[in-house]
């Protein structure tokens, strides 16, 4: 297929998922596979194999399930098949994907509770080893690493050192942060981590993955409380047989989604990537502040990713006609999700480079008529 047949979106996408595609990874779409086939299935393992070696130096170690569905269906998947009867579940919040996890262990009747954080810092270690010390009948932590409500960047180094010394299991959504973040989970100790194939590898939306250590995975047989969701009987059949899926496949995503992994590999890896990210967020952020937008959060709990920013004092400041006025100029952004501010986002990741910022700075100096 000729590339340059394929349309240009008509706007960049600044939010924390889906994302700007590149025109290589929606080509990819664009043919049919059959799920009970080998080539498909093949393509499956080299997915497969290709995560666990990007997520660790220890990648025998360790082994990944991709599962169909919005990365929530991963992280629910996880919280029902790791989680047995007998365990309890802490929760990690300071914004609503942390809040999901415990809402997720609710519905399934986990046990558990919460550590909660203000919504623009990170967690007390105090309280973290406190909960562990008097409530012996916790078994797995889990929580955030970036967390888009704000965009704040939640040490989970700290947190699965402390962790580790008690012997729990650790647990790790990083559906916004994998791909754009080096992480080691062999270093940071982390058990079970979660994301999505739309976020930071540059994918299309339809299904999530979990990285896991193989130990802690194979102990999961027939703890899930979904038939669906099941973690470990999704992993068993992939392992059995070479890739296959238990149900269908979410096929063309699939493809766009090794598509970008073999585009995340020519751009250097996920160094070079979180170096671009990073670099589109100082100049998102300079240049909003140029024109009188303040970031939400301290810059050293910012995270590359997404930025909140706070509505100007200006009562004439509406939202709504905001967004309107940088759509017409190209670009989409994402509404606050504060609790207790008021709040827009920005995201800086995707096939978004720093002169899409710059155009961005542009078109909102337009919009706020400077």
């Amino acid at each position: 297929m000729d590339i340059n047949s394929i349309p240009d979106n008509p706007y960049l996408l600044l939010t924390p998922g889906p994302l700007s595609t590149t025109k290589t990874v929606r080509a990819a779409m664009f043919e049919d596979w059959c799920t009970w086939d080998d080539d498909y299935n093949k393509i499956v393992q080299n997915i497969r194999n290709r995560l666990t070696a990007l997520s660790t130096s220890r990648a025998d170690e360790y082994t990944s399930v991709l599962m169909q569905g919005s990365g929530t269906f991963c992280v629910e998947s996880t919280i029902g098949s790791v989680v047995r009867e007998n365990g309890k579940l802490l929760a990690l919040s300071n914004g609503a994907y942390g809040f999901r996890i415990a809402q997720i262990a609710d519905r399934l009747k986990i046990p558990h509770k919460i550590l909660k954080a203000p919504e623009t810092s990170g967690f007390d270690t105090y309280q973290l080893i406190r909960h562990l010390e008097t409530d012996g009948d916790i078994t797995h932590v889990a929580m955030v690493h970036c967390e888009t409500t704000t965009g704040i960047l939640n040490d989970i180094a700290g947190i699965g050192n402390i962790v580790s010394e008690y012997g729990k299991i650790f647990i790790v959504d990083a559906m916004s942060s994998f791909g754009g973040i080096p992480i080691d989970l062999w270093e940071l100790k982390i058990d079970f981590m979660i994301s999505s194939a739309n976020k930071c590898i540059q994918g299309v939306p339809g299904f999530g993955f979990v990285i896991a250590k193989r130990d802690e995975l194979g102990k999961c047989e027939d703890a899930s409380r979904s038939v669906a969701l099941d973690l470990f009987d999704q992993w068993r059949t992939m392992e059995q047989s070479c890739g296959k899926w238990r149900f269908t496949s979410p096929t063309h995503t699939v493809r766009a989604f090794f598509q970008a992994l073999l585009e995340l590999e020519e751009e250097g890896g996920i160094q070079k990537r979180f170096e671009r990210y990073a670099k589109n967020q100082r100049v998102l952020a300079a240049g909003m502040e140029k024109y009188g937008f303040k970031s939400l959060l301290e810059k050293k709990f910012q995270s590359p990713i997404i930025t909140s920013f706070l509505y100007p004092d200006s009562a004439a400041f509406d939202f709504q006609s905001f967004y309107q006025k940088l759509k017409s100029r190209g670009f989409v952004i994402y509404p606050g999700k504060t609790t207790k501010a008021d709040t827009f986002r920005i995201g800086s990741i995707g096939d978004v480079h720093e002169e899409d910022m710059e155009k961005l700075i542009e078109a909102v100096a337009a919009a706020v008529d400077i």
